[in-house]
């Protein structure tokens, strides 16, 4: 049974250069974002919610059953988008965890998404996210691929100290692939977006590190694998492979 006091949000919206009109992208005979909606339903975490401004979007995950909520067109992030939504779906303050699951992931594990929750069993913890270990050689120095640094305190379980496009940790070791899901705290999540733009947050291009700046703590949860990130006409190939006779 679902958690209530868990709600999972989606934001999608239909900007974007490099794949124009993205979360509606057909993978195996669905939208895309209905893909990432059905992996948030089966994680059994919480009431799954896409939240959108594009009305298109709205249409076509209502057409699949799909719960959706309206937001404002002018959001700078899908954290503002959410916190939004939240207030919308949420007003009398029941919901006390929020998962913010990318809408360009249409082959995450559902485990994952439950996976995200564990490190929030801390109550140290603000903010909660997920990482794997790099595999390929070649994501070590990949700048589209956002490592996490951080110093383990339990099996699979890390601190978050720092996120980077660069090539870190130097030295010997495993380094972690950034994977792009939070769950939040209430507090934390207002708390997280009524902050202005952080100095390295805009350097690196990581909105994640606004909250590292203002002293929030981020652990993250190792998980096994990283699920296909759809930014381009070659990922959506990718996906489309990865998910052919799952509709």
């Amino acid at each position: 049974m679902a958690d209530h006091s868990t709600l999972i949000l989606i934001p999608a919206r239909m900007a974007s250069t490099r794949l124009p009109g993205k979360p509606l992208a057909d993978i195996a005979g669905l939208p895309m974002i209905v893909q990432v909606l059905r992996r948030a339903q089966a994680a059994g975490a919480g009431r799954a919610v896409v939240a959108t401004d594009a009305p298109e979007i709205a249409a076509a995950v209502t057409a699949q059953g799909g719960e959706v909520v309206m937001t404002r067109a002018d959001h700078p992030s899908g954290s503002d988008r959410i916190f939004e939504a939240l207030q919308s779906l949420d007003p009398d303050g029941k919901v006390r965890t929020i998962i913010n699951l990318q809408g360009d992931l249409p082959t995450i594990a559902p485990g994952d998404i439950r996976a995200v929750l564990a490190p929030l069993a801390d109550p140290a913890v603000d903010i909660a996210t997920l990482a794997a270990m790099i595999r390929k050689e070649a994501e070590h120095t990949d700048p589209n691929v956002v490592k996490a640094v951080g110093s383990e305190i339990a099996p699979g379980r890390l601190r978050a100290l720092y996120f980077t496009r660069a090539t870190a940790p130097a030295g010997e070791g495993p380094r972690y692939h950034h994977i792009g899901i939070y769950a939040y705290r209430r507090a934390a999540l207002a708390r997280f977006v009524a902050l202005p733009p952080s100095p390295l947050e805009q350097r690196e291009r990581l909105e994640q590190l606004r909250a590292l700046e203002a002293g929030m703590r981020i652990d993250i949860a190792v998980v096994d694998s990283v699920p296909l990130g759809v930014d381009t006409p070659h990922d959506l190939e990718a996906a489309r492979q990865a998910l052919a006779g799952q509709s």
